[in-house]
């Protein structure tokens, strides 16, 4: 099936076409609405032949006179339109290597996204456009691992056929985790290796098994163990591996995200992928980033070149009636692996070895005797301290001096640090029950919080806040949600605050009635809304469960259980189906999400940070820091370095462990 947004032009005339494009340039000032109308709604092909029929009728080169009359970003656009798809990488490639400096980023993305085929034509067009050897050139720009490995790629010699053998597959897994993970260095000739010549099909199978061994995705090895160029090229080369087309909606939105455009990499991919895949990039693109393609293009770019853009992207993912079977195969398999990752969860507080309840006493309370406070020496006892050994401190302290430790802290400390530290001075079931009670008493409530804590506890947490939360308030949680929210968006706090979820494996045959029961929105049986239907589902099969419950979602649907949330629901009740089911996803990754929201951009969102940091710090926050990294491409560690301040940003990063 043609996946491409160019198709070629019916009725086509080329000697037509080249007089129509010699009118739009005679003259004084050119018709530049003209020019790009005709050249991006012929094929390339169609390109080529116009050029030709140009020649012949004027005795002039097209590509020359449109360089002449065109400027810009615009032109850069249009020409590159008008060479072959071989030549257009020939050219970019050429500008990547040539001056002083080498543009990397362009021959990563060229060299780990072409197929054989097209990386054979490239070679083949850069000796016949340079009279150059491309290899060599690449060769005399690039050093160490990242040239052998661009090398590897421009062989074009990638194995092809679909045949998996499954005894290899575990033998490359294995010796990739040999390579890197469990070597003290890294055997990178193993990972230029087989990540250079397997086939992908193979390779997504390695990819697969890699997880289930080490228990965690290949990318954050390669992360782990390589470095610069070299691993840029090589978290590039799996991403393509795993989906050229979310390889490319990735690099277009990067392209246009955040201040300015980087049109050169806009350009050449629009350009580059018209005729290939643009169709399952919108589609990526709009199922990943909520917004559609077109629309990002809309909003980031003006003018002649926006117009041409629009007509190279297609139409608008956010029209009514899409449909999306290349995002939802790419959403499915990532329910398949979040079924199977063998996912050990780490905190990063652990119990302190030589623990003396009374010396920690001491130190506290001499740390807050007298004038002043030594803030440092208070953070250093109680962030380097299991929650077990601070709830013991606090009974040597009142043992030993006859005061309250709470009410010490709360007189010493102030701002962000105080909330810091006396959350973590609290039991986790009292934390929780404190910032719900917060939550809902006053005026306003915090549907935000509420949802956060509700959504993502066990059971087990859940009995314990119940419990907490009657000892300190003298009010039941259950009383206090429901008088609190209304609606269906209460109904589900009811169900979730019960913490009576099954604990069972996955069930299949009720998986899949499960299923159909949230697909089959258009039921007769009106008595059960939509709400209710997921709601009776969401709120009380076990984790492993839903996991095949989202994977037969999509089997019937083509859609991301999260796609059709958003689609027919609204407010509250979107935000708790969507958090519990990025909990069952994945639920380290939930919260590296949070947190990352809670300082990106202005300002920063303590109440969040301090609430999450505090609560994952004895359960995953090992874990949420690896998927950190993994999707923001910057370590937690740095973001609270530079987003907070002071004694607080101290008791912080004390949490947060290590810089990975």
């Amino acid at each position: 099936v043609y996946r491409g947004s160019v198709k070629d032009f019916p009725g086509f005339d080329a000697s037509q076409d080249a007089e129509a494009l010699y009118n739009a340039m005679k003259g004084f000032g050119s018709d530049k609405e003209a020019i790009l109308d005709l050249i991006t709604s012929r094929s390339n092909k169609q390109r080529v032949e116009i050029c030709q029929a140009y020649k012949s009728l004027y005795g002039k080169d097209l590509i020359a006179d449109l360089k002449y009359e065109l400027t810009g970003k615009f032109e850069r656009l249009i020409v590159s339109l008008m060479r072959p798809p071989a030549y257009s990488d020939a050219k970019e490639i050429k500008d990547a290597i040539a001056g002083i400096g080498t543009d990397e980023k362009c021959l990563i993305e060229i060299l780990a996204s072409r197929t054989n085929q097209e990386i054979h034509n490239l070679v083949a067009a850069y000796k016949d456009a340079y009279e150059r050897d491309l290899e060599a050139d690449i060769v005399g720009d690039t050093s160490g691992h990242f040239k052998k490995m661009l090398v590897v790629l421009l062989q074009g010699t990638r194995e092809e056929d679909d045949v998996v053998s499954e005894d290899l597959v575990e033998q490359d897994a294995k010796d990739l985790l040999e390579a890197g993970e469990l070597k003290w260095g890294t055997d990178e000739a193993q990972f230029i290796y087989i990540l250079g010549r397997r086939s992908k099909q193979h390779l997504r199978l390695v990819f697969d098994e890699y997880l289930k061994i080490s228990g965690k995705p290949i990318e954050r090895s390669i992360r782990g163990e390589l470095s610069g160029d070299f691993e840029k090229l090589m978290l590039a080369v799996v991403k393509c591996i795993r989906s050229t087309a979310e390889y490319f909606a990735d690099r277009l939105y990067k392209a246009m995200k955040g201040l300015g455009t980087r049109d050169n990499t806009l350009i050449r991919i629009m350009v580059s992928r018209s005729e290939i895949d643009m169709l399952d990039i919108r589609e990526v693109f709009r199922t990943k980033y909520e917004k559609s393609l077109h629309n990002m293009i809309k909003e980031d770019t003006s003018g002649e070149y926006k117009k041409a853009l629009l007509k190279l992207c297609g139409g608008d993912d956010d029209a009514a009636g899409e449909f999306f079977p290349e995002a939802a195969q790419v959403a499915y398999r990532m329910w398949e692996l979040s079924a199977v990752a063998k996912v050990e969860l780490r905190g990063t507080v652990q119990p302190a070895a030589s623990f003396n309840d009374d010396g920690d006493a001491q130190v506290l309370r001499k740390a807050m005797k007298g004038l002043g406070t030594d803030e440092g020496a208070i953070i250093e006892v109680v962030t380097q301290r299991s929650n077990a050994q601070r709830q013991q401190i606090l009974k040597a302290y009142k043992a030993h001096y006859g005061r309250d430790l709470m009410a010490d802290l709360k007189s010493e400390l102030s701002g962000s640090l105080a909330k810091l530290i006396l959350g973590l001075m609290l039991t986790p079931a009292q934390y929780d029950a404190k910032q719900l009670r917060k939550a809902v008493e006053g005026a306003g409530t915090d549907e935000k919080v509420l949802i956060e804590i509700m959504a993502t506890r066990n059971n087990q947490e859940i009995k314990a806040i119940n419990e907490a939360y009657e000892e300190a308030y003298h009010k039941r949680l259950e009383d206090d949600l429901s008088s609190d929210t209304s609606g269906h968006f209460k109904r589900i706090l009811v169900s979730l605050a019960l913490g009576n979820r099954d604990e069972g494996p996955a069930n299949v045959t009720q998986a899949q009635e499960d299923a159909k029961k949230l697909a089959d929105v258009s039921s007769n049986d009106s008595s059960d809304s939509l709400e209710t239907r997921f709601l009776s589902i969401l709120c009380t099969r076990s984790y492993p469960h839903l996991r095949r419950v989202f994977q037969e979602f999509i089997k019937m649907t083509n859609h991301d259980v999260e796609h059709a949330i958003r689609k027919r629901m609204s407010g509250d009740v979107r935000d708790a189906f969507l958090a519990i089911v990025r909990s069952v996803k994945n639920k380290p990754a939930f919260f590296a999400d949070k947190l990352y929201k809670s300082m990106k951009g202005a300002g920063t969102d303590e109440r969040t940070l301090t609430r999450i940091m505090i609560s994952r710090s004895e359960i995953d926050l090992f874990n949420i820091r690896g998927e950190f990294i993994d999707l923001f491409d910057k370590s937690l560690h740095h973001m609270i370095e530079k987003d907070t301040s002071g004694d607080y940003r101290k008791a912080l990063l004390a949490l947060c462990g290590g810089e990975d």
